[in-house]
């Protein structure tokens, strides 16, 4: 149903929105004879409620149609551009996850010192930055000032990085938080006093009890940003020039491509919701009573 009512909701506003793809292919120069011909070979003459339905069939079949610029399957556009904005999501999220946890751990334990302030400091300017300000900054200083990364550089290790860490730092800052919230709140509870009492360890404390019961609320924020990140990578891959999925609907909305940006919003729609399926599956893995409740 999810799905059903965002392609209902993107087939509207695109249909509504201002703007002819006929007139952006042929320009304002066409004949109207020429303009007629062309949205009649594209499907576009027939009434709305009758462009719905095609569209409703073709969805249910798994054919999303195809390009009206290129002629090029929606799919297969799709298919090539996916792995790049995978790759730059997962990145990212590595990259948050590696700086977030030693960082909210830190501060957790050490509440009230001078790194532990200025962490938190960091992390609100981190969360408050936003990447089209951060991207080219970064860009600035390690491309053109250090000369140590690519500015673009599609498809290698080293043209991932810029990217990745402009959609990174900002989970990260998040992220640090809300592991310094989660642990500092589950460290005053009685079971880690006991386990301390019975002379466990601090770091087997920390990691087997503070951590475990401290995940899911960490989970939720990960599990939702993961998909954000899918769909939220658009100015990130713009200012990089990276070829992933936001770039491809971005030139899909200025061309006025009704079913690439259709296909490009339900594919990032299907993606966050298996995702927030993924992550209420590992809610029982890490506490098995939200499996019984």
């Amino acid at each position: 149903m999810v799905i059903l009512g965002v392609a209902t909701l993107v087939f509207l506003l695109l249909h509504l929105a201002p703007g002819d793809p006929v007139e952006a292919m042929l320009g304002e120069s066409a004949g109207t004879a020429d303009r007629a011909a062309l949205r009649a070979e594209l499907g576009l003459d027939a009434p709305l409620p009758l462009q719905y339905w095609r569209f409703l069939r073709g969805l249910a079949a798994g054919d999303f149609g195809h390009s009206l610029h290129t002629r090029e399957s929606v799919a297969q556009a799709i298919a090539e551009r996916l792995p790049y904005t995978a790759a730059l999501a997962g990145a990212a999220l590595g990259l948050a996850i590696a700086f977030a946890l030693p960082l909210g751990l830190y501060s957790a334990l050490r509440a009230g010192s001078r790194l532990e302030t200025l962490t938190s400091v960091a992390a609100v300017i981190g969360m408050s930055v936003p990447s089209f300000v951060l991207g080219p900054l970064l860009m600035l200083v390690f491309a053109v000032w250090l000369g140590w990364l690519p500015v673009a550089a599609a498809g290698t290790a080293a043209g991932l990085v810029l990217p990745a860490l402009t959609l990174g730092l900002a989970l990260a800052a998040l992220l640090a938080r809300m592991v310094r919230a989660a642990v500092r709140e589950v460290l005053d509870e009685d079971y880690i006093k006991s386990a301390r009492a019975r002379g466990l360890p601090e770091r087997r404390v920390l990691w087997r009890h503070a951590l475990r019961n401290a995940a899911l609320p960490v989970l939720t924020v990960v599990g939702m940003q993961l998909g954000a990140l899918l769909g939220g990578a658009v100015i990130t891959e713009m200012v990089f020039g990276w070829p992933g999925l936001g770039q491809l609907t971005i030139e899909a909305i200025q061309r006025r491509d009704y079913p690439l940006v259709q296909g490009c919003v339900l594919v990032v729609s299907a993606s966050y919701v298996f995702i927030n399926m993924l992550t209420d599956l590992l809610y029982g893995l890490c506490d098995p009573r939200t499996v019984a409740a």
